[in-house]
């Protein structure tokens, strides 16, 4: 088995302190952020728990190795000199990606023959044979060079860890699942209070709340690339199941509500909902304008990604919305407001003084997390 094991998640910029957090609670240690990526220690069965579990996290990989490399004859002997024969089975696939940056191996499909042909001699040393058929389970390889700094990585996943598979059809300019959840993550909203999203588009983030609030692990409906791994075993990942199983709270109502002006992207928002299999959890998705809010409630967490108005031709309507949340929310000072945007006065427009600001990204998008705390909710009993 692999000595050393080490792990890492990568995620969207800016949600790496999330990520962290997430995985510490899974019980990861010597934890380390950087950007777009999260390194930790862990065993085998973190594997199957981060893979269940993570839901701000883009992807999990095994971290087999860094070296140092300007030459393609440093490439080859680094990556041969990996844990391959701890890894791979005789009759593994292993497809090799590449990516360089500010390097000197400048040639990304160099870089992956050479890396490939590196692999392929360790493993005539582990198995002795010439020949690999590679029809048995994938093991995806990373080959990533920045500034001649290699990292050697293998993918756990498979598809993105985004893809719950509640979300089969998609809005324009959807949000990332991933984000959602670490939009919802970044909040105050816990379980036993309101979340208002106001513009909600396909549902994506009361969705993500509905499973966060229900501990329902986001990847407990689907498949992972690492369930196939013969070194992993199938008990380990049907124990991972169980207890991910266990954990679902399935007799919790929550109080989720879901507003947008568009119909027709409100039946996307009801369609994934039923998707989702939370249609029955207090989940609920009406077509309201901004404008029109309003509430009894004294106390709630609104957590939204409003459209951005990207295009000049947008951006003055997209700013009178920016005004009429702000409007309307201007009575409830008791509530939280948690808004994801790119444009960079905001919260002049919505006209309260920020709390908080937190630089993320959207896709390639660089926007900003305004946080704008409300009074904390009086215990209960």
């Amino acid at each position: 088995m692999i000595p050393d094991l080490t792990l890492a998640a990568t995620c969207a910029f800016g949600l790496e302190t999330v990520v962290a957090r997430e995985l510490k609670d899974l019980g990861a240690v010597d934890v380390q952020q950087d950007n777009g990526s999260v390194r930790f220690r862990g065993d085998l069965d973190l594997i199957c728990r981060g893979n269940l579990w993570l839901r701000s996290a883009d992807r999990l990989w095994i971290h087999l190795g860094r070296f140092r490399a300007t030459t393609f004859e440093d490439l080859f002997q680094g990556v041969k000199a990996l844990p391959w024969g701890d890894l791979l089975s005789k009759d593994s696939a292993f497809p090799v990606d590449g990516a360089s940056h500010e390097s000197q191996l400048s040639s990304v499909p160099a870089c992956q023959a050479v890396s490939k042909k590196a692999i392929v001699e360790a493993m005539k040393g582990r198995w002795k044979t010439d020949w690999f058929a590679e029809t048995g389970a994938t093991f995806r390889v990373r080959v990533s060079i920045v500034r001649d700094e290699v990292t050697v990585a293998v993918d756990t996943s498979g598809r993105g860890l985004h893809r719950r598979g509640y979300r089969k059809l998609t809005a324009e300019a959807p949000l990332r699942e991933t984000l959602a959840a670490g939009l919802v993550l970044l909040s105050v909203w816990n379980a036993e209070r309101l979340l208002v999203d106001p513009f909600c588009g396909s549902g994506t983030i009361p969705i993500e709340a509905a499973l966060i609030g229900l501990k329902r692990a986001p990847g407990l409906r689907r498949a992972f690339a690492s369930e196939d791994w013969p070194f992993l075993g199938k008990a380990r990942w049907k124990r991972a199941r169980e207890e991910a199983e266990d954990a679902f709270d399935r007799s919790a109502r929550l109080d989720i509500h879901g507003y947008d002006a568009d119909p027709e992207v409100l039946s996307l928002a009801r369609y994934h909902l039923r998707e989702s299999g939370l249609d029955d959890r207090g989940i609920d998705f009406q077509q309201r304008r901004v404008q029109d809010f309003s509430t009894k409630r004294r106390y709630g967490v609104i957590v939204t990604n409003p459209p951005y108005g990207e295009r000049m031709s947008q951006l003055g309507e997209v700013e009178g919305l920016y005004r009429e949340l702000g409007r309307v929310m201007a009575p409830h000072d008791t509530w939280s407001t948690f808004v994801l945007t790119s444009h960079p006065r905001f919260d002049r427009l919505f006209g309260q003084s920020v709390t908080r600001k937190r630089k993320l990204y959207n896709g390639m998008i660089q926007c900003t997390y305004y946080q704008f705390l409300g009074q904390k909710p009086p215990r209960l009993g």
